[in-house]
C-alpha cells in the first residue's frame, strides 16, 4: 500500500481534489464525498495507466502541501497483481 497526499478545495459549485504528489490525478464533485470517491477512483487509474506503460508510479511525499487547500489527508493506493488471460477460439478445420 502506497500513501499519498490528498487535498480538496471548496469551491463554488464544487470541490476541487487533487492528489499533490501524484501529479495529474484532478478530479471535481459536488460534495466532500463525491470528490473522495472520484479522486480514489482517479489515482486507480493514473496509477494502472503508469504501470502499464512501463513507468514507475511517483514516490509519495509526505512533506508535500498546498497553501490553498481547505482539507488535507492520506489516500491510499492498494496494489493488486492480476494476470490477464484471453482464450483465442481455433478455426474449425475440414
Amino acid at each position: 500500500m502506497l500513501t499519498y497526499k490528498a487535498m480538496y478545495k471548496f469551491l463554488e459549485p464544487g470541490v476541487h481534489a487533487e492528489v499533490l504528489d501524484f501529479p495529474g490525478t484532478i478530479t471535481c464533485g459536488d460534495t466532500l464525498q463525491e470528490a473522495r470517491r472520484l479522486l480514489a477512483s482517479a489515482l486507480v487509474d493514473m496509477a494502472e495507466t503508469a504501470l502499464l506503460r512501463g513507468e514507475p508510479l511517483p514516490q509519495p511525499d509526505p512533506s508535500c502541501t498546498d497553501p490553498e487547500a481547505d482539507v488535507e489527508e492520506p489516500i491510499h493506493l492498494l496494489l493488486t497483481a492480476a494476470s490477464h488471460i484471453s482464450v483465442v477460439p481455433q478455426t474449425a478445420v475440414s
